[in-house]
């Protein structure tokens, strides 16, 4: 990351218009904050696409706003990736949807299988940069069980969708969610990371996941890894039959330079401190790390910042999107799927302002949605 990032960084959120028509009105918020809510005012959630392309890929997890156009990518539009097959096996989805506002739907990538001397898995470690480059991970498994999952890596995808260099090892164990700090010609990516320490899904439950970080070098012909460095560690994982892997989901960086992790197991968020600079892990699991912890924090997946710097999480116990300050107090909470209780449809989400909006997808539905 750019070491002027703390002191100089604008926040760059982007403006997208108005979604789909809206499908329903939700009640207010249950605000337990001091005004400022930037969920309180956003009462409609609407469909914004469906988002199982034509090979049948479901259970969408992944969501990235892109930042600017470049080939086949239009600036505004929401780039969705898919976990599961057409077969609904986890860890076999090989799809990425990119989603305008307006709700028109296109393929943008498929990973070939030939990609890497194994199989593919596309999780929520979804990011676009404004160079053009877009970065996602991959947990693969051969049947959707964990004891046939294995380590992944991250692809690496041009403008136009083509897979151009694999990322394997330099910290990549599992990796679940991703953010990024993009300078244009350099980035930093944090990567949320399920597997360390796990082989063919024993043992059943660890305290090993982590977060790292990786350097990238984006001015020569492919983005290069310059350093990695783990930032974060502790962090509760466990395998499950029916989400495959629980462990550290949502990362987001605010213009301070703190990284929030999503500890989903222990339904917490905690915090690293100057992840930007930072060559030593952090114990994130431990209690002086912690921010805020249980209700209505409820399994927070995805994680994301809001243009009025507050912290918003996708919780995958319920339905639930809670909202709360950098400081951990709680702000608002919305049910954003109030056919479908008790819930367990939410992970990735991104934030929008003027218009503000919140894009979350509905993997019960395979749909993305919008809160406005």
């Amino acid at each position: 990351m750019d070491r002027g990032f703390v002191r100089k960084r604008a926040v760059g959120l982007l403006s997208v218009a108005a979604a789909a028509a809206v499908a329903g009105v939700l009640p207010a918020a249950a605000s337990t904050g001091a005004g400022g809510s930037f969920i309180g005012g956003l009462n409609n959630v609407a469909t914004v696409s469906s988002t199982i392309p034509a090979n049948g890929d479901v259970n969408p997890y992944g969501v990235a706003i892109v930042p600017q156009s470049h080939g086949n990518l239009t600036a505004g539009d929401i780039l969705v990736s898919n976990f599961n097959n057409a077969a609904n096996k986890q860890g076999t989805g090989t799809t990425i949807v990119e989603v305008s506002p307006g709700g028109r739907q296109k393929l943008f990538a498929t990973i070939p299988a030939t990609s890497v001397p194994g199989r593919v898995g596309l999780t929520t470690a979804l990011v676009a940069l404004r160079s053009g480059w877009v970065i996602v991970g991959s947990l693969p498994t051969a049947d959707g069980t964990s004891a046939t999952a294995t380590p992944g890596e991250l692809f690496v995808l041009d403008p136009s969708g083509h897979v151009r260099e694999v990322i394997r090892g330099d910290g990549i164990d599992g990796p679940w969610d991703a953010t990024a700090l993009d300078r244009g010609s350099t980035a930093d990516l944090f990567v949320s990371n399920v597997l360390n320490g796990i082989t063919k899904g024993q043992p059943a439950t660890t305290t090993k996941g982590n977060v790292v970080r990786l350097a990238l070098n984006l001015t020569g012909a492919i983005p290069r890894v310059v350093s990695s460095t783990v930032i974060a560690n502790g962090i509760s994982v466990h395998t499950d039959p029916a989400a495959l892997i629980v462990g550290p989901t949502g990362v987001a960086l605010s213009p301070s330079g703190t990284l929030f992790v999503a500890d989903t197991v222990n339904s917490r968020i905690a915090r690293v401190p100057d992840a930007i600079d930072r060559n030593s892990a952090v114990n994130a699991g431990a209690a002086s790390a912690t921010v805020a912890a249980g209700t209505p924090l409820n399994g927070p997946l995805g994680l994301a910042l809001t243009p009025n710097g507050d912290l918003l999480a996708a919780n995958g116990g319920d339905n639930n999107l809670v909202e709360l300050t950098q400081g951990g107090k709680f702000v608002a909470t919305k049910d954003v799927d109030t056919a479908d209780p008790p819930g367990g449809a939410l992970f990735g989400l991104a934030t929008t302002a003027n218009p503000n909006r919140v894009y979350f997808v509905n993997d019960d539905a395979n749909t993305l949605n919008v809160l406005h």
